[in-house]
Protein backbone atom coordinates (compact mmCIF):
# COMPACT_ATOMS: atom_id res chain seq x y z
CA UNK A 1 0.00 0.00 0.00
CA UNK A 2 1.62 3.39 -1.27
CA UNK A 3 0.69 6.53 1.11
CA UNK A 4 0.96 9.87 -0.74
CA UNK A 5 3.42 12.97 0.00
CA UNK A 6 0.85 14.28 2.09
CA UNK A 7 -0.08 11.29 4.04
CA UNK A 8 3.72 9.99 5.16
CA UNK A 9 4.19 13.81 6.07
CA UNK A 10 1.89 13.26 8.70
CA UNK A 11 2.63 10.18 9.56
CA UNK A 12 6.46 11.54 10.54
CA UNK A 13 4.22 14.91 11.70
CA UNK A 14 2.29 11.89 14.42
CA UNK A 15 6.01 10.12 15.14
CA UNK A 16 7.82 13.61 16.31
CA UNK A 17 5.43 14.80 18.05
CA UNK A 18 4.58 11.82 20.26
CA UNK A 19 8.43 11.13 20.40
CA UNK A 20 8.50 14.47 21.81
CA UNK A 21 5.75 14.46 24.37
CA UNK A 22 7.32 10.49 25.45
CA UNK A 23 10.91 12.25 26.25
CA UNK A 24 9.34 15.27 28.44
CA UNK A 25 7.57 12.40 30.52
CA UNK A 26 10.37 10.02 30.79
CA UNK A 27 12.36 13.70 31.95
CA UNK A 28 11.72 12.59 36.05
CA UNK A 29 13.94 9.48 35.53
CA UNK A 30 17.11 11.94 33.86
CA UNK A 31 16.27 14.44 36.80
CA UNK A 32 16.58 11.25 39.60
CA UNK A 33 20.31 10.49 38.42
CA UNK A 34 21.85 13.81 39.36
CA UNK A 35 19.79 14.63 42.28
CA UNK A 36 23.22 15.41 43.98
CA UNK A 37 23.02 18.68 42.50
CA UNK A 38 21.15 21.61 43.27
CA UNK A 39 18.08 22.27 40.85
CA UNK A 40 19.28 25.98 40.04
CA UNK A 41 22.78 24.55 38.90
CA UNK A 42 21.41 21.88 37.02
CA UNK A 43 18.98 24.78 35.30
CA UNK A 44 22.51 26.49 34.84
CA UNK A 45 23.89 23.69 32.83
CA UNK A 46 20.84 23.00 31.01
CA UNK A 47 20.85 26.57 29.46
CA UNK A 48 24.35 26.59 29.33
CA UNK A 49 24.20 23.59 27.13
CA UNK A 50 21.72 23.68 25.60
CA UNK A 51 22.81 26.78 23.53
CA UNK A 52 26.06 25.25 23.00
CA UNK A 53 23.95 22.16 21.41
CA UNK A 54 21.74 24.38 19.13
CA UNK A 55 24.37 26.50 17.72
CA UNK A 56 26.18 22.86 17.13
CA UNK A 57 22.75 22.34 15.16
CA UNK A 58 22.43 25.79 13.07
CA UNK A 59 26.36 25.45 12.21
CA UNK A 60 25.75 21.95 10.99
CA UNK A 61 22.33 22.74 9.15
CA UNK A 62 24.01 25.84 7.92
CA UNK A 63 21.86 28.92 9.40
CA UNK A 64 24.44 31.06 10.89
CA UNK A 65 23.62 33.20 8.34
CA UNK A 66 19.64 33.49 9.24
CA UNK A 67 21.34 34.48 12.93
CA UNK A 68 22.56 37.89 12.19
CA UNK A 69 19.44 38.51 10.13
CA UNK A 70 17.19 37.70 13.00
CA UNK A 71 19.01 39.57 15.09
CA UNK A 72 18.57 42.71 12.90
CA UNK A 73 14.73 42.14 12.97
CA UNK A 74 15.18 41.76 16.60
CA UNK A 75 16.95 44.51 17.69
CA UNK A 76 14.73 47.03 14.92
CA UNK A 77 11.37 45.27 16.94
CA UNK A 78 11.71 45.41 20.59
CA UNK A 79 8.32 44.34 21.29
CA UNK A 80 9.44 41.21 19.43
CA UNK A 81 12.76 41.08 21.74
CA UNK A 82 10.91 41.74 24.91
CA UNK A 83 8.79 38.76 24.17
CA UNK A 84 11.77 36.38 23.56
CA UNK A 85 13.53 37.45 26.88
CA UNK A 86 9.54 36.85 28.26
CA UNK A 87 9.69 33.18 26.73
CA UNK A 88 13.30 32.22 28.05
CA UNK A 89 12.50 33.73 31.54
CA UNK A 90 9.40 32.21 31.73
CA UNK A 91 10.86 28.47 30.50
CA UNK A 92 13.72 28.98 32.59
CA UNK A 93 11.29 29.13 35.66
CA UNK A 94 9.20 26.28 34.51
CA UNK A 95 12.60 24.15 34.49
CA UNK A 96 13.70 25.10 37.56
CA UNK A 97 10.26 24.47 39.37
CA UNK A 98 10.24 21.14 37.68
CA UNK A 99 13.53 19.75 38.19
CA UNK A 100 13.13 20.80 42.09
CA UNK A 101 9.80 19.39 41.81
CA UNK A 102 11.14 15.83 40.40
CA UNK A 103 14.39 15.66 43.02
CA UNK A 104 12.39 16.73 46.15
CA UNK A 105 9.49 14.01 45.61
CA UNK A 106 6.87 15.42 44.26
CA UNK A 107 6.91 14.26 40.81
CA UNK A 108 3.06 12.89 40.90
CA UNK A 109 2.06 16.61 41.76
CA UNK A 110 3.88 17.77 38.50
CA UNK A 111 2.45 15.79 36.61
CA UNK A 112 -0.73 17.42 38.00
CA UNK A 113 0.49 20.29 36.77
CA UNK A 114 0.62 19.81 32.94
CA UNK A 115 -2.68 17.82 32.87
CA UNK A 116 -4.37 21.34 34.04
CA UNK A 117 -2.16 23.20 31.83
CA UNK A 118 -4.09 22.95 28.35
CA UNK A 119 -7.08 23.65 30.22
CA UNK A 120 -5.09 26.91 31.29
CA UNK A 121 -3.82 28.27 28.31
CA UNK A 122 -7.58 28.39 26.87
CA UNK A 123 -8.38 30.45 30.00
CA UNK A 124 -4.87 32.59 28.92
CA UNK A 125 -6.29 32.91 25.65
CA UNK A 126 -10.19 34.03 26.24
CA UNK A 127 -8.17 36.43 28.77
CA UNK A 128 -5.52 37.99 26.37
CA UNK A 129 -6.47 37.16 23.05
CA UNK A 130 -10.32 37.31 23.22
CA UNK A 131 -10.73 33.89 22.12
CA UNK A 132 -14.64 32.62 22.69
CA UNK A 133 -15.74 29.64 25.42
CA UNK A 134 -18.16 27.23 24.58
CA UNK A 135 -20.41 25.51 27.49
CA UNK A 136 -18.30 22.25 26.84
CA UNK A 137 -14.62 24.21 27.53
CA UNK A 138 -16.87 26.24 30.42
CA UNK A 139 -17.43 22.83 32.26
CA UNK A 140 -14.28 21.21 31.54
CA UNK A 141 -12.46 24.46 33.47
CA UNK A 142 -14.88 24.04 36.21
CA UNK A 143 -14.33 20.56 36.78
CA UNK A 144 -10.35 21.26 36.69
CA UNK A 145 -10.94 23.81 39.05
CA UNK A 146 -13.07 21.60 41.39
CA UNK A 147 -9.89 19.32 40.91
CA UNK A 148 -7.98 21.77 42.23
CA UNK A 149 -10.18 22.52 45.11
CA UNK A 150 -10.37 19.50 46.12
CA UNK A 151 -6.50 19.00 46.71
CA UNK A 152 -6.44 21.86 48.31
CA UNK A 153 -8.59 21.77 51.23
CA UNK A 154 -8.21 17.94 51.55
CA UNK A 155 -4.30 18.35 52.05
CA UNK A 156 -4.90 22.04 53.53
CA UNK A 157 -2.56 23.48 51.44
CA UNK A 158 -2.22 24.74 48.06
CA UNK A 159 -0.79 22.65 44.96
CA UNK A 160 1.55 25.20 44.16
CA UNK A 161 3.60 23.41 41.79
CA UNK A 162 0.81 21.86 39.79
CA UNK A 163 -0.30 25.58 39.35
CA UNK A 164 3.19 27.04 39.24
CA UNK A 165 4.17 24.82 36.61
CA UNK A 166 1.03 25.06 34.37
CA UNK A 167 0.99 29.06 34.47
CA UNK A 168 4.55 29.22 33.47
CA UNK A 169 4.10 26.72 30.45
CA UNK A 170 0.57 28.31 30.05
CA UNK A 171 1.95 31.84 29.43
CA UNK A 172 5.27 30.44 27.31
CA UNK A 173 3.05 29.04 24.91
CA UNK A 174 0.99 32.30 24.98
CA UNK A 175 4.06 34.55 24.53
CA UNK A 176 5.47 32.21 21.43
CA UNK A 177 2.04 32.80 19.77
CA UNK A 178 3.68 36.59 19.64
CA UNK A 179 7.38 35.39 18.36
CA UNK A 180 7.08 35.53 14.60
CA UNK A 181 10.91 33.59 13.94
CA UNK A 182 11.99 30.07 12.79
CA UNK A 183 11.77 27.90 15.98
CA UNK A 184 15.45 26.86 15.75
CA UNK A 185 16.71 30.26 15.96
CA UNK A 186 14.11 31.63 18.36
CA UNK A 187 15.44 28.72 20.19
CA UNK A 188 18.68 30.19 20.32
CA UNK A 189 18.05 32.92 21.23
CA UNK A 190 15.86 32.44 24.20
CA UNK A 191 18.87 30.73 25.44
CA UNK A 192 21.11 33.24 24.90
CA UNK A 193 18.83 36.24 26.94
CA UNK A 194 19.65 33.89 29.91
CA UNK A 195 23.18 32.49 29.26
CA UNK A 196 24.84 35.05 31.34
CA UNK A 197 22.98 34.65 34.29
CA UNK A 198 23.77 30.32 33.97
CA UNK A 199 27.45 31.41 33.37
CA UNK A 200 28.26 34.05 36.11
CA UNK A 201 26.13 31.30 38.44
CA UNK A 202 28.17 28.82 37.35
CA UNK A 203 31.41 31.03 37.88
CA UNK A 204 30.16 31.59 41.42
CA UNK A 205 30.42 27.84 42.60
CA UNK A 206 33.19 27.29 41.01
CA UNK A 207 35.29 30.18 42.80
CA UNK A 208 33.28 28.84 45.86
CA UNK A 209 34.50 25.17 45.55
CA UNK A 210 30.88 23.95 45.09
CA UNK A 211 30.26 23.23 41.12
CA UNK A 212 29.33 20.08 41.08
CA UNK A 213 30.32 19.68 37.54
CA UNK A 214 33.45 17.55 36.86
CA UNK A 215 33.78 17.31 41.01
CA UNK A 216 31.74 14.04 41.15
CA UNK A 217 31.47 10.69 39.32
CA UNK A 218 32.20 10.94 35.58
CA UNK A 219 28.23 9.70 34.73
CA UNK A 220 27.15 13.42 36.69
CA UNK A 221 29.56 15.37 34.46
CA UNK A 222 28.39 13.51 31.65
CA UNK A 223 24.21 13.77 32.63
CA UNK A 224 24.89 17.54 33.42
CA UNK A 225 26.31 17.89 29.59
CA UNK A 226 23.84 15.53 28.18
CA UNK A 227 21.17 18.41 29.76
CA UNK A 228 21.33 20.46 26.61
CA UNK A 229 20.46 17.73 24.29
CA UNK A 230 17.74 16.08 26.01
CA UNK A 231 16.47 19.87 26.66
CA UNK A 232 16.79 21.16 22.58
CA UNK A 233 16.10 17.82 21.29
CA UNK A 234 11.92 17.48 22.50
CA UNK A 235 11.77 20.98 21.48
CA UNK A 236 13.20 20.45 17.99
CA UNK A 237 10.72 17.63 17.47
CA UNK A 238 7.81 19.07 18.61
CA UNK A 239 8.48 22.12 15.98
CA UNK A 240 8.82 19.87 13.26
CA UNK A 241 6.01 17.73 14.45
CA UNK A 242 3.09 20.46 15.08
CA UNK A 243 4.20 21.81 11.78
CA UNK A 244 2.73 18.60 10.03
CA UNK A 245 -0.46 17.44 12.61
CA UNK A 246 -3.82 19.09 13.61
CA UNK A 247 -3.72 21.36 16.12
CA UNK A 248 -6.21 18.55 17.72
CA UNK A 249 -3.38 15.94 17.19
CA UNK A 250 -1.61 17.45 18.92
CA UNK A 251 -3.88 18.16 22.17
CA UNK A 252 -4.44 14.33 22.43
CA UNK A 253 -0.62 13.84 22.69
CA UNK A 254 0.30 16.37 24.83
CA UNK A 255 -1.43 14.21 27.54
CA UNK A 256 1.54 11.45 26.93
CA UNK A 257 4.16 13.36 28.75
CA UNK A 258 1.82 13.56 32.28
CA UNK A 259 1.03 10.38 31.92
CA UNK A 260 4.07 8.86 31.66
CA UNK A 261 5.26 10.87 34.33
CA UNK A 262 2.39 9.99 37.03
CA UNK A 263 3.19 6.37 36.45
CA UNK A 264 6.96 6.89 37.26
CA UNK A 265 5.97 8.70 40.45
CA UNK A 266 3.98 5.47 41.80
CA UNK A 267 5.28 3.19 40.29
CA UNK A 268 9.20 3.79 39.63
CA UNK A 269 9.64 6.68 42.59
CA UNK A 270 6.65 5.01 44.92
CA UNK A 271 4.81 8.36 45.71
CA UNK A 272 1.99 8.50 47.40
CA UNK A 273 -1.29 8.73 46.00
CA UNK A 274 -3.97 9.15 48.21
CA UNK A 275 -7.87 8.63 48.12
CA UNK A 276 -7.98 12.57 47.76
CA UNK A 277 -5.26 12.92 44.98
CA UNK A 278 -7.10 10.38 43.39
CA UNK A 279 -10.44 12.37 43.55
CA UNK A 280 -8.54 15.68 42.19
CA UNK A 281 -6.91 13.74 39.90
CA UNK A 282 -10.25 12.03 38.20
CA UNK A 283 -12.09 15.52 38.07
CA UNK A 284 -8.94 16.75 36.36
CA UNK A 285 -9.07 14.13 33.82
CA UNK A 286 -12.45 14.40 33.57
CA UNK A 287 -12.10 18.20 32.44
CA UNK A 288 -10.00 16.84 29.59
CA UNK A 289 -12.18 14.08 28.68
CA UNK A 290 -14.76 17.18 28.31
CA UNK A 291 -12.10 19.52 26.61
CA UNK A 292 -11.32 16.87 24.09
CA UNK A 293 -14.55 15.99 23.23
CA UNK A 294 -15.99 19.96 22.89
CA UNK A 295 -13.11 19.69 19.73
CA UNK A 296 -14.32 17.14 18.07
CA UNK A 297 -16.22 18.57 14.66
CA UNK A 298 -19.46 16.84 15.73
CA UNK A 299 -19.88 19.35 18.63
CA UNK A 300 -19.42 22.30 16.26
CA UNK A 301 -22.11 20.96 13.90
CA UNK A 302 -24.63 20.84 17.35
CA UNK A 303 -24.42 23.98 18.04
CA UNK A 304 -28.26 24.26 17.87
CA UNK A 305 -28.84 22.33 21.15
CA UNK A 306 -29.14 23.05 24.35
CA UNK A 307 -25.04 22.65 25.09
CA UNK A 308 -24.52 24.85 21.97
CA UNK A 309 -20.97 27.10 22.17
CA UNK A 310 -21.64 30.69 23.39
CA UNK A 311 -21.80 33.01 20.27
Amino acid sequence: MKFSSGTSDRKKGALYTFSAFTLWGLFPIYWKLIQNVSALEILSHRIFWSFIFIVFLIIIERKTARIHRVWCQLAANPRQLGFVLLASVLISANWLIYIWAVNNGHVVESSMGYYINPLVSVLLGIIFLKERLNRWQTIALLLAAAGVLVQTIGFGGFPWIALSLALTFGFYGLTKKMILIDAMIELTFETLCMLPLAFIYLAHLQIAGTLAFASGPLLQTVLLIGTGIVTAVPLLLFAEGAQRITLTMVGFFQYVSPTLTLIIGLLVFHEPFTMIQFFSFALIWAGLLVFSFSSFPLMKKRRHLPFSAIE
